[in-house]
């Protein structure tokens, strides 16, 4: 055998599939534990019970899930840029990146539906639309089995896209990115005023709020924004601006509440959803170019990155948590309790997101990635045979 030789560096060896680079960004890694917790915060306020002035500006944390869908378009763009990677290689990654999880956490809620005798959400239609991930196309299935994924269905159909926009000339030029960006920020605009042309009730909150064709403008603005960085783009402001905007957007919407109500199309709800696309864009770009930069940021730290890693476990299962108080204790009553109930939840729905990540998610991931289509090897062409330096016989 031959021996190593000790005065070279050893090469690492790549990780399996193609999970290497999955924190190449890490403060993006980090937002996506700040955007989780948004959603939960959201759902402990209104539905288990308001802590005063945190529950203000909480109140529209819904948006966490436009933050996702931006997220989600950046660092695809970001990671695919350039990557001669087959379509169904890359549907079938991205499969292994959602639907394990998916159907463990859906299990789990069906179970906890049926536990507490409330079986009209467990329908069958309910669930196999949540399996085949087309759920958010119909208002009486997007809340079936586990509320929570419906965004899933939403990113099954931006996935189906991606390849079709990574293939549009618009997105390869400065220019035609530029044209996305303002069509974009005009397009969410028409989509929230789209609001007044339907019927108030549970009709226009699916229009608006779940529909994949009215959420889809956020992905394409993700896209066109890691396309953009990817090729050097600076974002006009720093990363702790981009958060002080963003913050100060969501502090807007309490004064805003104050003059319209969820049910109106013009109120805050769907306005948090729909109007803080730019806003977010511009924070994951900011987060992105400042890693790009190698400045440290204090969101791309060990346990901001492991919180990151759980993140997607955590919107999945911190709601079945919620339900599963609620049936069997009630809500409760006073502030203390509150808060004591806000804490319990918290930390129960992280811990068995812990556990979901490192036992189902990242392994099941893994698997299925090996087990599915791969990347084609170029092929590497024979070396010529080397021509004999003895002259060639002749007679």
């Amino acid at each position: 055998m031959r021996q190593a030789n000790p005065a070279r560096p050893r090469a690492r060896r790549a990780p399996a599939a193609d999970l290497a680079g999955r924190d190449r960004l890490p403060s993006l890694t980090g937002l996506r534990f700040w955007a989780a917790l948004l959603v939960v915060l959201y759902h402990l306020s209104r539905q288990v019970g308001e802590i005063p002035y945190v529950s203000d500006t909480v109140w529209y944390g819904r948006s966490g899930v436009t933050f996702f869908f931006v997220l989600s378009g950046f660092v695809l763009a970001w990671t695919y840029d350039g990557k001669a990677v087959p379509a169904k290689v890359f549907l079938w990654r991205r499969f292994a990146r959602i639907w394990p999880l998916m159907v463990v956490t859906g299990a789990l809620s069906v179970a906890v539906w049926v536990w507490l005798g409330q079986t009209a959400m467990v329908s069958a239609k309910a669930v196999i639309t949540n399996l085949l991930l087309v759920h958010a196309w119909m208002p009486d299935t997007v809340k079936g089995a586990n509320p929570a994924a419906w965004s899933l269905s939403d990113e099954a159909w931006f996935y189906l896209v991606f390849p079709l926009l990574m293939a549009l000339p618009a997105f390869r030029s400065g220019r035609g990115r530029r044209w996305i960006w303002a069509l974009t920020c005009v397009g969410v605009v028409l989509v929230w005023m789209s609001g007044a042309l339907v019927e108030p009730g549970s009709t226009r909150v699916w229009a608006l709020d779940y529909l994949p064709l009215s959420r889809m403008l956020q992905f394409v603005l993700g896209v066109a924004a890691g396309l953009a960085v990817a090729r050097g783009w600076r974002p006009p402001v720093g990363l702790w601006p981009a958060v002080a905007l963003t913050a100060g957007w969501h502090l807007a919407l309490i004064p805003w509440s104050w003059y319209a109500s969820d049910a109106d199309w013009y109120g805050p709800y769907h306005a948090s959803q729909l109007l803080s696309t730019p806003v977010f864009a511009l924070l994951v770009a900011a987060a992105a170019r400042a890693d790009l930069d190698g400045r440290r940021t204090g969101l791309g730290g060990r346990w901001a990155v492991r919180l990151g890693h759980w993140s997607f476990a955590w919107y999945l299962i911190h709601e079945i948590v919620i339900r599963s108080w609620l049936g069997t204790y009630g809500r409760p009553q006073g502030l203390v309790d509150t808060a004591l109930v806000w804490l319990l939840v918290i930390v129960v729905s992280q811990a068995l997101s812990g556990l979901a990540y490192h036992g189902v998610e990242h392994p099941l991931e893994r698997l299925l990635r090996g087990a599915g289509p791969q990347v084609p090897r170029p092929a590497v062409p024979r070396p010529a045979a080397e021509p004999s330096a003895e002259p060639a016989r002749t007679g």
